[in-house]
């Protein structure tokens, strides 16, 4: 199948190429970034050099449908829908790295994103978390890819919200992100010299990824939750450490806790529940397309402590945006993902 990579030039853009090239089954016939169109893309990226032999095309989905079965958008909010619709006009299947999709309600995107460039295809993308969506994903056209930040939230705290454990209230979602995170761009408070041994809180309970957190939350508990998002930035590369703290509606220990984590699980090859005693680290999923989660119950506290780790980039964006496309296309889930984290 031949593939298409918008925006291929930013972080998420260049893990999908990394990711793509060893995919047995899917081609890259198409990159592109409007900052370096024309330049070939082992001249712009040294680490792809003698690997793709492609040079970079101006962002213009009319002219480049023709010779993409699949595309991947990895583009900036807002800036996707315009290009996903004519792509879909066009009968190419998207997977969009955007947040241009992802909600379900329009007033609350508007709220957050302000207004929607297409809203005729508003509502009609499915969510791209295959745990949770895998059956919805199969042949589907358009797929809106989840938030680094909401996978590693939503991941530990479904099955609890499904079962009925834990309080809808009074969620509070800590969460703690690699630079890579904010993409590729010049600002002062991502400079090295900034950053370096520092870390801090930023747009505390004011983060766009809090209404999609929420969402999806809300569905499994079959009622609406609220949350209290926190994010941090880490002076890192990769990564995502996030934590849920929870009230249990009855008595729940650990290993009870963890029992109800490895049965939701169970048959999942990308999350992987951590045994007692153990957390995630950054260090086990950095480069790969694992989440591990974990939790801890605070008996005498009566709280819940849902842990997780992943790679912003892979799991968080790229990786899953090929485990939605395996899916899309009909291929095996796990195909040109079977990378283990690097070592060291």
């Amino acid at each position: 199948m031949r593939v298409g990579v918008f925006g291929a030039s930013g972080y998420a853009g260049l893990e999908l190429l990394r990711l793509l090239l060893r995919h047995p089954k899917l081609e890259i016939s198409v990159v592109t970034s409007e900052q370096r169109a024309g330049q070939p893309v082992g001249e712009a990226f040294p680490a792809l050099r003698g690997r793709l032999d492609l040079a970079f095309d101006a962002a213009e989905p009319e002219r480049l449908a023709s010779r993409m079965d699949l595309a991947f958008t990895a583009l900036p909010h807002a800036a996707s829908a315009p290009t996903v619709a004519v792509l879909r006009e066009a009968g190419v299947a998207v997977a969009d790295i955007s947040a241009d999709y992802r909600l379900r309600d329009r007033a609350v995107y508007e709220a957050w994103y302000g207004p929607h460039g297409h809203p005729e295809l508003f509502g009609k993308a499915v969510y791209g978390l295959p745990e949770l969506y895998r059956d919805q994903l199969a042949g589907a056209q358009l797929v809106a890819c989840p938030g680094c930040y909401p996978t590693s939230a939503v991941l530990p705290l479904v099955p609890f919200l499904r079962a009925g454990l834990v309080e809808t209230a009074g969620i509070v979602i800590d969460s703690k992100s690699g630079v890579s995170g904010a993409g590729r761009k010049l600002d002062a408070g991502f400079l090295f010299a900034e950053l370096d041994e520092n870390a801090k809180a930023y747009k505390v309970a004011d983060h766009r990824h809090a209404p999609e957190i929420e969402q999806e939350a809300s569905v499994a508990a079959g009622k609406p939750v609220q949350v209290t998002f926190v994010p941090h930035l880490l002076p890192t590369v990769r990564g995502i450490l996030t934590a849920v703290y929870c009230r249990p509606t009855q008595p729940v220990s650990t290993a009870r806790a963890l029992a109800l984590l490895q049965e939701a699980y169970a048959d999942e090859f990308f999350v992987r529940v951590l045994p007692e005693g153990e957390t995630p680290t950054l260090a086990s999923v950095r480069g790969s397309n694992f989440c591990d989660v974990a939790a801890i119950a605070d008996e005498r506290n009566g709280t819940l402590v849902l842990l997780s780790s992943l790679d912003n980039l892979v799991k968080g964006a790229a990786g899953q945006a090929i485990q939605c496309a395996n899916l899309m296309a009909g291929f095996p889930e796990t195909e040109g993902l079977l990378e283990t984290a690097f070592l060291p």
